[in-house]
């Protein structure tokens, strides 16, 4: 008899469980994105113990009819593809069949749904993968999934689970970045003893932004939107022996790439890239090359070692990607990825260089009391499936407000849309005064408590336009340059000041092949690791065009006859060890972008104005000047901030004036 044999139904659904079903929150994901695809324009979420005990999705879409309520449980029994070429044109979330079969194997499951076209609901009612009973009842239009005891029959699995508390965050988190990838369907999440989440429909997702986590929130992001006409781009055509093989290559691409989101200012800072939410066509993913293009967006920006916050979407021809990767279906792969890479890396880019935001003193995204989870403590993350919470309390206080009435609408301008911030209803500061019980009007021209009058102070994030209005005042400790104009006071570094300076002058003449170089008296020699040496090898010519005249001098040895201008001789040998040991460090191949902008940022560093160097006035207004026409002021080439700003605003709150 032989060895192989074919797996029970049962089996093979388990199996497939433990691909979808890893925790209560991918129960949730799956019943969510079922709840979107029927057209749902209203969803309620409700929870006990953390989805171990009750996961119930309820929903206002199309429901399903008895004959298809009984075919959904059967193994890839789906609605949503006919054939293998719907594959390639997938426009659901759900389309693979796999997720009602695999929960109800490891669960008692119950639906209830109605369809326009019945004149009654259906009940089904499911444990361990078995049907139990079929039957009619009369059902509001829509569908109602209850999910109970998920892996009662496989406890190895259950003892898996984390505490109730930390699976409650994800499934907190799962549903605020749908809640704020739709935000024209209403949204509820219920716990057992609390509502979580209400979000009732809005315009758009600055709104949402703003209902969910508060104009603060929304003030601390860069909204970015951008197009790709994909007609433009067309296939790579295939080598003349095969286009009778690919006729479709022969054809450009119709339709475009829509691009839109919001990026977090330079000052906002994670540790991991758990805020980083992608969407594409509406799917919540991970991607590497989307991840790698934000990275490379940002770079000499922020620090290497810290990321962003972002929100992103992508809409695009369904044809040109590919979501049937992997079964919880939150990988996908790009037809053009180089193309897209380089667009969203632009864009993001773009955006941040035309918005120069400032820096301020409070830099830490945080949400309302009573409102959703922050984008830092309910981040989920599918690729270690793991939540930081850096409060433990985070996860229970994450009840949504309803959106204020809005002055002012939300605008949008250009192709980054800019967001008029100021949208809240103005309301008196300070109620009617008594004396001895008679009310006595506040005098007018006075402020709180009898002060003089408060000032007025912008909301809107300033831009670093404003730099060229400053007035430098003095230094402090002769390092940071103390300056003011009508936004507040401001903090510059004047070493990463000069040195974004720099940067930014030795790359346009490193493009226009014209280096400053200075003359060394004497050659001089290096001596270089094995390691470095083959580095050098393959950037000495990138930093003969940077301003040095470098050649090999033995078998371990280079002779250093001109370096760039500004670097002092006694540097040049740290300088030129620091280029080599960075290179030497790649886990990746050299990339010749990186080359430049990584000898470039050396360069600088090690020819701008130094710490604990006194300036004279002329040369703090030089310096200001200078730094004001850089295409980015805000961060220095390692990603440090350049300047902060403490507003009229702070300055405010810190006298008690408001």
């Amino acid at each position: 008899m032989g060895r192989i044999h074919v797996l029970s139904e049962n089996v093979a659904n388990k199996i497939a469980a433990g691909e979808v079903v890893e925790r209560p929150a991918s129960v949730a994901k799956e019943l969510l994105e079922n709840a979107l695809d029927a057209g749902a324009r209203r969803i309620r979420v409700n929870v006990e113990a953390g989805g171990k005990k009750l996961i119930q999705v309820t929903d206002d879409g199309c429901g399903m009819v008895r004959d298809d309520a009984m075919l959904a449980f059967e193994r890839h029994a789906t609605s949503k593809i006919r054939n293998a070429d719907d594959l390639l044109n997938i426009a659901t979330l759900g389309f693979r069949g796999e997720a009602l079969p695999s929960i109800a194997s490891v669960s008692r499951l119950r639906l209830e749904t109605h369809a326009p076209e019945d004149a009654a609901g259906t009940i089904v009612e499911i444990a361990g993968g078995k049907i139990l009973t079929v039957e009619e009842a009369g059902l509001p239009l829509g569908t109602c999934i209850t999910v109970r005891d998920l892996f009662y029959n496989i406890p190895a699995r259950r003892k898996f689970l984390k505490a109730e508390s930390t699976e409650l965050s994800h499934i907190a988190s799962l549903v605020t970045h749908y809640a704020l990838a739709h935000p024209e369907i209403h949204w509820e999440l219920h716990s057992a003893t609390d509502a979580i989440l209400v979000a009732p429909p809005v315009n758009d997702h600055a709104q949402r932004i703003y209902q969910v986590f508060g104009r603060e929130t929304l003030n601390q992001l860069i909204p970015l939107s951008a197009l790709l006409p994909l007609e433009r781009i067309g296939l790579p055509q295939p080598p003349p022996w095969r286009k009778s093989e690919v006729k479709e290559a022969e054809e450009p691409v119709k339709g475009e790439v829509k691009l839109h989101g919001f990026v977090s200012r330079p000052e906002i800072q994670k540790l991991n890239r758990n805020s980083i939410f992608i969407f594409v066509n509406g799917r919540l993913i991970r991607d590497r090359l989307v991840q790698h293009a934000l990275t490379e967006a940002y770079r000499n920006i922020i620090p290497p070692t810290v990321y962003p916050v972002v929100l992103l979407f992508l809409e695009m021809p369904p044809t040109e990607v590919d979501v049937n990767v992997h079964p919880s279906k939150t990988e996908v792969r790009f037809r053009q990825s180089s193309i897209l890479h380089d667009f969203i890396r632009n864009s993001a880019r773009g955006a941040l260089m035309k918005s120069r935001p400032v820096p301020s003193f409070t830099t830490e995204i945080r949400a309302n009391p009573t409102a959703s989870p922050s984008l830092t403590p309910g981040a989920y993350d599918f690729a270690s499936n793991e939540l930081h919470v850096t409060d433990a309390d985070a996860a229970f206080a994450l009840r949504a407000q309803e959106l204020p009435p809005i002055t002012a609408p939300l605008q949008f301008e250009g192709a980054g849309f800019a967001v008029e911030a100021n949208a809240a209803v103005p309301v008196a500061r300070f109620g009617p005064r008594t004396f001895d019980g008679q009310a006595i009007a506040a005098a007018p021209g006075l402020g709180k408590n009898g002060c003089s009058p408060e000032i007025a102070d912008d909301d809107v994030p300033v831009s670093l336009e404003s730099l060229t209005t400053l007035k430098p005042v003095g230094q402090i400790r002769e390092s940071f340059i103390l300056a003011i104009n009508p936004q507040g006071l401001w903090i510059i570094d004047q070493h990463v000041a000069h040195e974004r300076i720099l940067f930014e002058r030795i790359c346009k003449q490193r493009l226009a092949e014209s280096p400053e170089r200075q003359q060394l008296l004497m050659p001089l020699i290096v001596e270089l690791t094995p390691g470095q040496m083959a580095v050098f090898a393959e950037i000495s010519d990138e930093l003969n065009r940077n301003g040095f005249e470098v050649e090999p001098f033995g078998p371990r040895t280079i002779a250093v006859k001109t370096t760039a201008a500004g670097v002092a001789a006694g540097d040049v040998e740290h300088l030129l060890h620091e280029i080599l040991e960075q290179f030497e460090r790649e886990e990746q191949s050299l990339n010749l972008d990186r080359i430049r902008t990584n000898i470039a940022a050396s360069i600088a560093c090690h020819a701008a104005i130094k710490v604990n160097m006194p300036l004279e006035q002329n040369k703090m207004e030089w310096l200001l000047r200078e730094l004001a026409k850089t295409d980015c002021p805000m961060s220095c080439p390692h990603g440090r901030p350049v300047v902060l700003r403490y507003s009229v605003k702070d300055i405010q709150k810190a006298f008690k004036r408001i």
